[in-house]
Order: C-alpha cells, then sequence, then structure tokens
C-alpha cells in the first residue's frame, strides 16, 4: 500500500515555469524539473494535469506522463510546455524519482493565477526569468 511507503523529505528538487521569446517576438512557456543536488536522480516520472473552476464550470486538462531516465547534478529537462490559456487553473507537477534505491514523491501546484509577471523571478539554473516552485 501507498501509505506503507517510506518516500523520504524531497530536498534540492524544483519545477520551474518560465517563458523564452521564440523567433516572432512571442513568449513560449515551458515547464522545466531542476536538479539542485550535487548527484543525480533517476527514473523521474512526471504527471501533469490542470484542474478549476471557472464560472461555476469544473475545468480539467488531459493528465500527461513524463520520464526521464536520469537528470544530471546541478542541471534541469524540460518537461513540457504549457499555454498561457491555463494559468488561471491549478497546473499540478507530480514527480517521482529515485536516489540509490530510495524513492521520492512530491506534488508540485501552481495555483491559479500565480504564474504572472509579477511573480518572475531570475532562476540562474535555467538563465531565465519564470516561477519558481520549491
Amino acid at each position: 500500500m501507498r501509505k506503507d511507503i517510506d518516500f523520504g523529505t524531497v530536498e534540492g528538487v524544483s519545477v520551474a515555469v518560465a517563458a523564452t521569446s521564440n523567433e516572432t517576438g512571442v513568449d513560449a512557456w515551458n515547464v522545466y524539473l531542476i536538479n539542485y543536488n550535487s548527484f543525480p536522480i533517476e527514473n523521474v516520472l512526471i504527471s501533469s494535469k490542470g484542474y478549476g473552476i471557472i464560472n461555476g464550470e469544473e475545468i480539467k486538462t488531459s493528465m500527461l506522463r513524463h520520464m526521464f531516465e536520469r537528470v544530471e547534478a546541478k542541471s534541469f529537462v524540460k518537461v513540457e510546455p504549457i499555454d498561457p490559456a491555463i494559468f488561471h487553473i491549478n497546473n499540478e507537477y507530480w514527480v517521482s524519482f529515485y536516489i540509490d534505491k530510495q524513492i521520492y514523491d512530491k506534488k508540485f501546484i501552481f495555483v491559479p493565477d500565480s504564474i504572472t509577471q509579477e511573480n518572475l523571478i531570475e532562476i540562474n539554473m535555467l538563465n531565465m526569468q519564470g516561477v519558481l516552485h520549491t
């Protein structure tokens, strides 16, 4: 049972939403997984979904799953593009990974309207501005 598994405390792993300008000058938003640790993480599984209520109507996006065999120490991977049209709902990234034989698990939830220009910070690892969730 899930309740019987010791998932450990996730440290040094973050999810970021950041924008880069494409060749036409339009911002292209992407989600990144960042490993700040001095060791790699392995067998990384990320499930993403959006959900919320807008004007009394329940909104749900499709659930997407991504697998990365290894995310090196002090590095990042691009998980998926994200459409700014869904910034007004919850955007959840459930991340599971292994360090040696220990499994780790954490949900990163960007709450509605948290991905805004006012909340952008410089994310040095990405060399971009974005919203960082630790």
